[in-house]
């Protein structure tokens, strides 16, 4: 298909979405322990409930099958970003458990729908032998406009003293006014094989389906109470966070696409075990630290280690069929999920009595994820989708197409 513009194309379109979520996202990612603790008096308890609720889309990430019954994926993936924009804005103007749980719930509904419908198109759209790269280039942009969000954050709350209120409204407005601007610039591009409009779940998958399960639910510790524990235990200002944000996608920028390369250079499986090795170091740490500095480098260290999930996705693409790309990405999604809906309320909990708890389980469900990561071939493809167990895999004989 001829296009009028070179840049006019599917990768490109990916990378500028990818920098649209953060532009909200990060806004209320940087702001939100501040915001709860200072406005809306949360404790450890409040702050597992809020970011309970927060998943609980993101375990209804499925239900997307349904939706695209009616909705293409790119239209799709353009509403679910208007509505994470919007959920942002409105987030400052309701300081009350009531007000943040439905806010929350609007960003959250908009976030995992555009989640699962990015990592979708992607893995459709992307060549398999490059796909690590690509996705390590929209990680890269992700980084750079959070760095935009942080230190719009940085600038309004230290320089201009602006109040929470109008930075959320801000940074909810930037995305909703860019995905307008890509939706007018792009065309609708067509989708390489039509996929199942329907709940799917192989077999030959499940290694995939484990590795994205403990995903979610280690990834929790980080994004729940990591932040947590640098404002509750060392005291860190809205600022200080928007700067060590800046710090982790600084180093982002240079690091996501070497991991692509090495994901493609070394296999997924080396790429998963530095990760996993790596956070359960990062964990054992959050659970002893007692500097500050030392607890900043830690969140760095563990930020950049989860940048190499992309090897998940790299190795979910070499082995599914490609008409289940769709459904597979939501079902997974919904699986990611399945802990991360009770995790923050359980480990809230358990952080009032053991904060140094959450963060050694997190090391162990890192340990298992590293036993899951051997599992993985040299050369993973269709009929060759684990190294043990192969029996559990034995459906490729099965006419996929029922």
């Amino acid at each position: 298909m001829s296009q009028p513009f070179h840049w006019r194309r599917a990768e490109i379109m990916l990378l500028l979405l990818a920098c649209a979520m953060p532009l909200s996202f990060g806004v209320w990612q940087a702001l939100l322990n501040n915001f709860v603790i200072e406005r809306a008096g949360f404790t450890g308890a409040e702050i597992g409930l809020l970011q309970s609720v927060r998943e609980i889309p993101g375990f209804l990430a499925f239900t997307v099958i349904f939706v695209l019954l009616l909705i293409r994926e790119q239209r799709l993936a353009f509403l679910a970003l208007i509505a994470t924009g919007l959920g942002v804005a409105l987030t400052g103007w309701f300081p009350s458990t009531a007000g943040l749980l439905i806010t929350t719930l609007i960003m959250s509904v908009g976030f995992h729908y555009y989640e699962a419908l990015k990592t979708s198109l992607a893995l459709q759209w992307l060549p398999k032998e490059t796909s690590a790269i690509w996705m390590g280039r929209m990680l890269a942009a992700g980084s750079l406009a959070s760095l935009a969000a942080y230190g719009l954050v940085w600038l309004t709350s230290d320089w201009l003293q602006m109040d929470y209120q109008w930075i959320y409204l801000l940074g909810g407005g930037i995305t909703i006014a860019m995905v307008a601007l890509i939706w007018s610039l792009f065309p609708s591009f067509p989708q390489p094989h039509s996929q199942h409009k329907k709940l799917i779940l192989r077999k030959r998958y499940w290694l995939y389906y484990t590795l994205t399960f403990m995903s979610g639910a280690r990834r929790q510790i980080f994004v729940v109470f990591a932040g947590f524990l640098m404002v509750e235990k060392f005291g860190y200002g809205v600022g200080d966070i928007a700067l060590l944000f800046i710090a982790n996608h600084l180093l982002n920028l240079f690091v996501a696409p070497r991991v692509g390369r090495f994901i493609v250079r070394f296999g997924e499986r080396s790429a998963l075990t530095v990760e996993y090795i790596g956070l359960i170091l990062v964990f054992g740490g959050y659970a002893l630290v007692q500097s500050a500095t030392a607890a900043a480098l830690l969140y760095i260290l563990d930020h950049l280690f989860f940048s190499m999930a992309i090897a998940i996705k790299s190795y979910f693409q070499k082995i599914v069929d490609e008409r289940d790309i769709a459904a597979s990405s939501a079902v997974s999604f919904t699986i990611n999920h399945i802990a991360a809906v009770v995790i923050p309320v359980l480990f809230g909990l358990l952080w009032l009595v053991s904060p140094a708890a959450v963060f050694w389980c997190g090391a162990a469900m890192a340990g298992v994820s590293l036993l899951l990561a051997q599992n993985i071939p040299a050369l993973p493809g269709k009929g060759n989708e684990v190294r043990f167990g192969r029996a559990i895999a034995a459906e490729r004989k099965v006419a996929e197409s029922a």
